[in-house]
């Protein structure tokens, strides 16, 4: 008879004592997907440099209109925090210091995909739809696309295009904000 191992799920409220009691190295990249800790890929200096470009053109474009958050949590439900490349969060006078931003904050998430496409296409993205995320872009960088999901709901976006160089595209909180795909990519 084989034995059934149980899996542990953390909580956001039990991983966040594991790191203040020093479980985990601050330099860790670590992240909380559906109750499991995650190690995140090393950051090159392509994905790097990929991620601060849009993270520019997103500030340069909206302005005060919205916060841009790169690299940091947000607290999808009980079990799960990402750290997305970059986030668009509503504007909130604590700025987020009293608490990470949740799916009611973000108006648009953008994962940057160097090694993990199918990971952030298969694993992150329904996350983010299940939360109600509105709108996702997964940036291939080897692919030189760029998916854009919106209309969230529990069983994935349902509505899901590919961009490519050449084409303009706007964040759906902010249809006046014209995005090169090819400058992104570059």
């Amino acid at each position: 008879m084989a034995i059934q191992l149980q899996r542990k799920l953390f909580t956001i409220d039990e991983y966040h004592q594991m790191i203040q009691a020093g479980v985990f190295d601050e330099d860790d990249r670590l992240e909380l997907i559906e109750g499991e800790i995650a190690e995140m890929s090393p950051i090159s200096p392509t994905h790097a440099g990929h991620v601060t470009r849009l993270t520019a053109l997103l500030m340069r474009r909206l302005g005060e209109r919205a916060l841009v958050s790169v690299q940091n949590p947000v607290a999808m439900d009980e079990l799960s925090e990402p750290q997305p490349d970059v986030a668009v969060l509503r504007l909130r006078e604590d700025t987020y210091t009293d608490a990470h931003p949740g799916p009611q904050d973000v108006l648009l998430i953008v994962e940057v995909a160097e090694t993990s496409v199918e990971y952030d296409r298969n694993v992150k993205v329904p996350l983010y739809a299940r939360a109600g995320i509105p709108e996702a872009w997964l940036v291939s960088l080897p692919d030189r696309w760029i998916e854009v999901y919106r209309e969230p709901s529990a069983l994935g976006y349902k509505s899901i295009r590919r961009a490519m160089p050449g084409e303009t595209m706007s964040p759906l909180a902010f249809p006046d904000v014209s995005l090169d795909v090819g400058e992104i990519l570059k």
